[in-house]
């Protein structure tokens, strides 16, 4: 199993991609504006800290058991 490859992380990858939809749908284009602001921080700041978590994971070395 040394060449085992690492994977992008299912669970990270779902929140990630229903985080990014509901702060779409929160967003209003003409006023450029969020409908709920206190919301819609908390939802940007897990998206990026989910993006975060998401791709550094792959990148970093394992230790050998």
């Amino acid at each position: 199993m040394e060449n085992k490859k690492s994977s992008l992380s299912f669970p990270l990858l779902v929140v990630v991609i229903i985080l990014g939809a509901a702060l779409y749908k929160q967003f209003d284009f003409e006023t450029l504006k969020f409908e709920k602001p206190a919301l819609a921080i908390l939802y940007i700041i897990v998206f990026v800290v989910s993006l975060y978590i998401l791709i550094k994971r792959p990148g970093r070395n394992r230790s050998e058991k």
